[in-house]
């Protein structure tokens, strides 16, 4: 049971994301804020396993709540949800400690695929959000592959198409997509197919 937290200062709109949960028999609500102070306080009572926030609200916003969240409860996961695109907000929300970030206009289905993806200890990025490896900290140094990057590239190893990757690592297609791209970069390939034929040489290497 993924036991969730959702801080957004407008009421209507986390009401809408409880009725959208409701029948959703993995997730369950354990409190919302109107606010960031309200929300620390919520995480302190509570220590649910995902906090679903947004960046900007009254008292406390959310980058500064998440970094308090993450100093005193590491293991629990940040996913910011935002209209907010800017790199600036990204890149502010990873160093905060998030764990992926969300636009409000994501669908339904993303949003629970988002949720249950960080809860697993994966990152969760929307598709209109660039996520480059500068700004995400699980990039360790040149040509070292991130675990994610390596069970996405045993997938692929299998002749698994993107779509599917994505469904089976509950992430979002266009998530798998910007990991080939990282991929072939920090692995230094070249030409269409190259990741595919790496991927191959190293099947029996995982």
């Amino acid at each position: 049971m993924i036991n969730l937290a959702i801080a957004e200062d407008h009421q209507a709109l986390i009401d809408g994301i409880l009725l959208l949960l409701e029948y959703e028999e993995d997730i369950r609500i354990v409190g919302t804020a109107n606010d960031g102070e309200t929300l620390v306080d919520l995480v302190r009572k509570n220590q649910p396993d995902v906090v679903l926030t947004d960046i900007r609200m009254p008292k406390r916003g959310g980058i500064a709540a998440t970094k308090i969240i993450k100093t005193e409860f590491p293991n629990i996961k940040v996913l910011a949800f935002t209209m907010f695109d800017q790199n600036e907000a990204v890149h502010q929300m990873l160093e905060a400690g998030a764990s992926g970030y969300l636009l409000k206009n994501s669908p339904l289905e993303e949003v629970l695929r988002a949720i249950r993806s960080v809860y697993n200890g994966n990152t969760f990025f929307d598709a209109n959000i660039k996520v480059d490896n500068e700004s995400n900290s699980n990039v360790k140094s040149k040509g070292i592959l991130t675990k994610r990057q390596n069970e996405i590239l045993k997938l692929i190893a299998q002749g698994k198409t993107s779509l599917e990757i994505a469904e089976e690592l509950y992430i979002g297609v266009y998530t798998v997509d910007t990991h080939r791209k990282n991929m072939i970069r920090i692995l230094g390939l070249k030409g269409k197919g190259a990741l595919m034929r790496y991927a191959l040489d190293k099947k029996y290497k995982f």
